[in-house]
């Protein structure tokens, strides 16, 4: 039983706001399989001219991309025997140059332990580069640690997984992705470079190659670079549609009666792969630790998993409660501050201190 002061939850936003934290959010949190909140706070944009945010507002989901469009993909090519995680990614992109005796494996890939760094170094000043230099980077890349041994969380390993995914299907990642995962969903307002109409954007981060704030146009230099889509960043959605993945995932893979994704897939991508690092990495998700969990707050149960996305967004899983939690922000539009660190930990503190 829970006893929910939504009032309460809703002032601790709403003073995160008027402290010029975040522009704005929306919130949404589900028990039971039921909504319990669904609800907007604040602006979608303050600069040049504030506008306010709404339930249905678009956000840049920035790396929860990772497991809304990548991981899925992934656990469904494994349900149609298409791969394995113990493939080694040579399998299927044989131009990646680097082999070893212990070669990456799409298990490295989707559990961030590839031994790949974690970026590009000075992207700002790389945006120059066409989309085909930037895949033939990535392509030379070579590991600092031997794979299956170190976490270090790494947009160009997805990247690679995007670059799969579009070879074992033989068709655009986005065009799967939208057949396949989300009009099963019914994510109607789900995907890659969209054509809403600027209102409907939570607007991010000042530009200065384009001299203006991005709405609709992704955050992440990487993803632009690649014409907006990508395995790491770059999928556009609303609180709506994150929502019915968030119940197809409590619900095992099944959506409206629908299978979308095996249930043992659902149930491996949880499990702990990771557990020679202080990092506990599921397939895509980060999990609890004994020590802490990086943005779960402190009252989530061992069982809890969850990601981010660096615009200010987040998807927590709390399975001994039957709880999700939704926290979808704009937090980038006042520039790249530190404070959305914070403040996910103590939300979530706040909305499970609430459970009886």
């Amino acid at each position: 039983m829970s006893n929910w002061d939504i009032a309460k939850i809703s002032n601790f936003i709403e003073q995160e706001i008027a402290a010029g934290h975040l522009p704005g959010a929306v919130l949404y949190i589900a028990q039971r399989g039921k909504e319990v909140v669904k609800q907007a706070y604040g602006s979608r944009v303050m600069y040049p001219e504030a506008a306010p945010m709404s339930v249905d507002t678009v956000f840049d989901l920035a790396s929860l991309t990772k497991v809304v469009a990548t991981l899925p993909a992934v656990l469904q090519l494994m349900d149609q025997g298409k791969l394995t995680l113990a493939d080694p990614i040579g399998r299927f992109l044989p131009q990646f140059l680097f082999s070893q005796e212990e070669p990456i494996r799409i298990e490295h890939l989707l559990t961030h332990s590839s031994g790949l760094r974690a970026d590009i170094p000075g992207m700002r000043g790389l945006m120059h580069l066409s989309r085909d230099e930037l895949v033939d980077l990535i392509l030379n890349e070579r590991p600092l640690h031997p794979p299956g041994t170190k976490v270090v969380y790494s947009d160009i390993g997805l990247i690679l997984l995007y670059l799969i995914i579009e070879s074992v299907t033989g068709e655009a990642f986005d065009t799967y992705l939208k057949r396949e995962i989300f009009e099963p969903l019914e994510m109607t307002e789900t995907g890659f470079c969209p054509t809403f109409a600027e209102t409907r954007y939570a607007v991010t981060e000042f530009s200065e190659q384009r001299q203006a704030y991005k709405a609709g146009i992704v955050h992440d230099e990487k993803a632009e670079l690649m014409h907006g889509v990508s395995g790491h960043a770059g999928l556009f959605s609303t609180v709506h549609d994150v929502a019915n993945y968030a119940e197809m995932i409590r619900q095992k893979g099944v959506f409206k009666g629908r299978r979308v994704i095996s249930r043992a897939a659902i149930e491996l991508s949880s499990r702990n792969f990771t557990p020679y690092d202080q990092e506990f990495r599921g397939l895509g998700w980060l999990l609890r630790n004994p020590r802490n969990f990086l943005f779960g707050g402190d009252y989530v149960s061992e069982q809890s998993f969850g990601h981010t996305g660096f615009t200010g967004t987040s998807l927590l899983f709390e399975p001994e409660q039957d709880l999700q939690i939704i926290f979808l922000t704009n937090r980038v539009h006042f520039g790249r501050t530190e404070h959305i660190l914070q403040i996910r930990p103590r939300l979530h503190n706040l909305i499970l201190s609430q459970i009886q």
